[in-house]
């Protein structure tokens, strides 16, 4: 190798290596650049992410301020309708009260809701009992002031007012109630709600019942056979005009029983095919269970219907009064 060409193979090796540590230091200022950017980047995303979390548990926050505010609400509301219930349990006749008059008798008494629509009232005057079962459209708070309106008249009518016809009950119910909720000065009415109601007026002396109904029945076991006295295809309050209802007249006989009721029982959807319960349902279950105590027709009632109704809601109050005569 002349001298020549050892110079121009040492020149292109210093060449070479200028060119690879160029080369090397543009590598690293690459991966120096991209590491300053995935920092950046995950800097970036950083902030983001905390920036979203303190949005979310703003949100959160926000949500467990409503959800507490709705369980308050609720918890109120719960504590107002349980104070509702109580007022209207003071309302209805007491137990020693109705023992008095009728020594055995049950009273099957389910609200849909924690206050009900359906009420009954038991008294005694004059050698007579009386026996009212009544049934408010709606149910609810609606359906429980009413209930409560209604106790209130019943009370009036029969106490006060002295009126001993069942069919009169209702007429002065209905005209009481116009005389609360008509308008004269508007033509309407404030409410369009009715209360249907069955009511037994029993002379002691002589065991002749009495009986009108608004919608409701009364159903009278004697032995093996179901008597069946149906009330009118009206309701009380249905209209403001001048109404009248029939008075059934009935000898009862010693060891007869009486069941009155209002409709949510026979109404119950449930079953193997989610149908109502129904009132041939009613009759027969009635029928069976007469020659039982009626503390344990209460509590077949009961096991009954909530058979029958099992995975399905409560759509109406319910109510059955039991009564065994003499």
């Amino acid at each position: 190798m002349t001298g020549l060409q050892s110079s121009a193979l040492w020149t292109a090796i210093v060449q070479g290596l200028r060119d690879s540590t160029a080369l090397n230091f543009l590598l690293v200022i690459l991966i120096i650049s991209a590491l300053v950017y995935l920092v950046i980047l995950q800097f970036w995303v950083l902030v983001r992410t905390r920036k979203h979390l303190r949005e979310i548990q703003g949100a959160y926050g926000e949500i467990e301020l409503q959800r507490s505010e709705l369980q308050l609400r609720n918890k109120d509301l719960t504590d107002s309708l349980n104070y509702a219930c109580r007022i209207q349990a003071a309302l209805l006749p007491a137990e020693h009260h109705i023992r008095r008059i009728f020594p055995d008798y049950f009273i099957y008494y389910r609200p849909k809701h924690i206050v009900s629509g359906d009420f009954y009232w038991f008294s005694e005057r004059d050698g007579k009992y009386f026996i009212v079962a009544a049934d408010c459209t709606g149910h609810g708070v609606p359906g429980a002031l009413m209930s409560m309106i209604g106790l209130e008249l019943i009370q009036k009518i029969i106490t006060e007012m002295k009126v001993d016809d069942t069919d009169q009950v209702l007429i002065s119910m209905n005209r009481e109630l116009e005389s609360a909720f008509f308008k004269e000065e508007s033509g309407k009415a404030l409410i369009k709600d009715g209360i249907e109601m069955g009511i037994c007026i029993i002379d002691r002396e002589t065991k002749v019942m009495e009986f009108s109904g608004a919608f409701l029945p009364v159903y009278i076991v004697r032995e093996d056979r179901l008597i069946e006295i149906k009330g009118d295809k009206k309701n009380v309050v249905q209209s403001f005009a001048m109404v009248s209802f029939n008075r059934s007249t009935y000898t009862l006989q010693e060891g007869d029983l009486l069941y009155l009721f209002s409709d949510g029982y026979a109404d119950q959807f449930g079953g193997p095919e989610n149908k109502k319960f129904m009132y041939r349902r009613l009759r027969h279950i009635l029928l069976t269970i007469s020659k039982y105590p009626l503390a344990d027709q209460q509590r077949i009632l009961d096991e009954t219907i909530t058979s029958w109704m099992e995975g399905h809601d409560q759509i109406h109050d319910m109510m059955i009064l039991g009564v065994r005569l003499f």
